[in-house]
Parts: structure tokens; sequence; C-alpha cells
């Protein structure tokens, strides 16, 4: 039982929060300064993107970040030597998420192998086809106990989610539409449905739903579904500003 599934197995610990962030944005070494802030601010998982020049799911807070950490200079290289020392300073979970080329590039072997030594609980790759992972990887990712996070949006039919929540071993990442990230989330009546219908089939492994949560109505709203909810552009979106660290916590706690 890794960080991840310890914070869902806590039936004291409730509105679950996890922030994403984008590795060397706003600079190249701010990195573990934001993790180490957002725990203190009392997020309680962290997943830290690593960038990428051709992203597909990623709306322009998100793709500007990105953009901004490679000309930084950061790299999976740069970013698990930043990492060495992560588990002095963090102990809440921290996955890292990013596209499948970058990993394929580094060796997933030893990419898995590096996440393992610097601490890092799970992966969520949106991109790495769940046929491949079972196939090639998963064995991979189990051997360093890695969790791989697999994503669910409304077009996903019962039988592929059923699939995936045999296959997971931390939590389902529940898409709130098929857009790129950064669109503000509206419960319409949709919404709802899809939201419930997820959550009328009783799946094993916890739900956390992301892709639109922005402030403390959101937020709320997806809990009546899930079992936690994840803020990403809206956090980003502050990385910009000159005393972001200084806001973090005030951020955080909007929503907790």
């Amino acid at each position: 039982m890794n960080r991840i599934n310890k914070l869902f197995a806590n039936k004291e610990k409730k509105n679950i929060l996890s922030i994403y962030f984008t590795a060397g944005y706003p600079e190249l070494d701010s990195t573990v300064k934001i993790a180490e802030a957002l725990e203190k601010a009392g997020a309680d998982f962290l997943e830290i993107g690593f960038p990428y020049s051709d992203p597909v799911a990623d709306g322009p807070v998100i793709q500007h970040s990105s953009e901004e950490a490679l000309k930084n200079g950061m790299t999976l290289e740069v970013l698990f030597k930043q990492l060495a020392g992560l588990r002095e300073k963090v102990q809440i979970p921290v996955l890292l998420m990013g596209y499948v080329n970058p990993v394929l590039q580094y060796g997933v072997e030893r990419f898995c192998q590096d996440c393992e030594k610097v601490g890092i609980d799970g992966v969520i790759v949106p991109d790495l086809p769940l046929s491949e992972y079972e196939e090639f990887y998963q064995g991979t990712f189990a051997k360093h106990q890695l969790s791989n996070i697999f994503l669910v949006t409304p077009q996903t039919a019962d039988d592929r989610i059923r699939k995936i929540d045999k296959l997971s071993t931390g939590f389902i990442y529940l898409l709130s539409s098929s857009a790129t990230t950064g669109k503000n989330l509206q419960i319409s009546e949709s919404v709802s449905e899809y939201f419930a219908r997820i959550r009328e089939m009783n799946l094993n492994n916890p739900i956390v739903i992301g892709f639109g949560i922005h402030d403390k109505t959101t937020f709320d709203q997806t809990l009546n579904y899930a079992d936690g909810a994840i803020v990403g552009s809206a956090f980003v979106r502050l990385l910009a500003e000159e005393n972001f660290l200084e806001q973090i916590l005030p951020f955080v706690q909007q929503f907790k």
C-alpha cells in the first residue's frame, strides 16, 4: 500500500484536494519549493507535470507553462535530479503527469526506476494506450511500486471503464469533459448524469475529478460524486505572479 492508497483508505480524510503544476515553471528550480509550500498549505496530493512540446489535452494556461519550462531547461533528467531530496521535505503523495513520448525517449524501465528512487507514488500518462500498458509495462510499474492512473471521459464505454478499474491500483481520473484543460466547469444536467453514472457503477477504485475545477463552488460540486478533485490551470495561472509562493497558502485554503 503506497501513499496514494493510504490517503484514500483514511476514512477521516474528506474533501481530498490535488493540485497540478508544471515542473520548471515559473523558474527552473521552483518545483520542490512549490511542492513543499502546497503540502504546508493543506493540499492532499500533488501532480507534477513534466513538459512536452506537443501536448494533446492541455489548454492555453498549461501549454504556456510547458513552453516556459522547456525554455528554462526542464527535462526528465533535470526533474529527477531536482526530486532527489523530495522526500526529506514532502510527505504527501506525489505523482508525475505527462505524455508518453518523453517517457519512451527516457526509457520506461529507467523512468519507473527513477520514480521509485525519488519517492514518486504514481504516474498519469494520458496517451499511453491501455492495451500497451497491460501487455508491455504493467509488470514494470508494479515492480517499482508505481500506480498508473487512467483517464475516463464522458465518451468512455462502461466495459472499458470496468477494465480500467481492474487494472488500476491508485484511483481513476475522471475528466469532467472532453475539452482541454482550463475551461471552467459548469455542472449541467448532462455533466451531473455522467458523474452519477460513474458513481453508480460502484467501482473498486476511488474517483478523482479533474478539468475545469477553479473555485470552491466547483470543488464542492464535484465532491458530491467523487472522492477528490484536481485543480490545475487555476493554480498554474497563480504561478505567473511575482510573489507566487506567498499566495499558495490562501489559494489552497479557499478550497479546504
